[in-house]
């Protein structure tokens, strides 16, 4: 597969389609089990309280995971990402009742690059708050 968007069809400040996506304690446990974190801060709200924390939370990969889908689903080939990176700003809190948490990620190309390539910035928020910073990724486009 290769990218669907054409690197001559973008224009620095395009704005990607932005998404919000769920997050679950049965998709946490789901995560854990796919990663090997079994981490009792992203399950165990008795422990996660107990360190400090107002809640269960969202493992940091898995929010990473989240966001970068707006760029996949974007370029249309998650193999045209090259190179992507975030800084951990906040957590995702993730209460124990049937609604859990959303991550809403946005997106927008920020600069052309050589090699039809494009660095995008990302914004990902959890209940009103910026959970991941310097989210930027670069992609390969047709």
């Amino acid at each position: 597969m290769t990218a669907k968007i054409a690197y001559d069809d973008v224009e620095v400040g395009a704005e990607l389609p932005a998404q919000t996506f769920p997050v679950t304690r049965a998709a946490l446990v789901q995560y854990a089990g796919a990663s090997g974190d079994f981490n009792p801060i992203h399950w165990n709200e008795k422990f996660a309280v107990e360190v400090g924390l107002p809640d269960v939370i969202a493992h940091g990969m898995f929010t990473m995971a989240e966001a970068i889908r707006v760029v996949t689903d974007w370029a249309g080939d998650p193999g045209a990402v090259v190179e992507y990176g975030v800084r951990f700003t906040k957590p995702v809190v993730v209460p124990n009742d049937d609604k859990g948490a959303t991550i809403e990620v946005s997106g927008k190309v920020a600069a052309k690059l050589d090699d039809n390539t494009v660095r995008v910035d990302l914004t990902a928020m959890s209940a009103g708050q910026k959970v991941l910073g310097m989210s930027r990724a670069v992609v390969r486009l047709a």
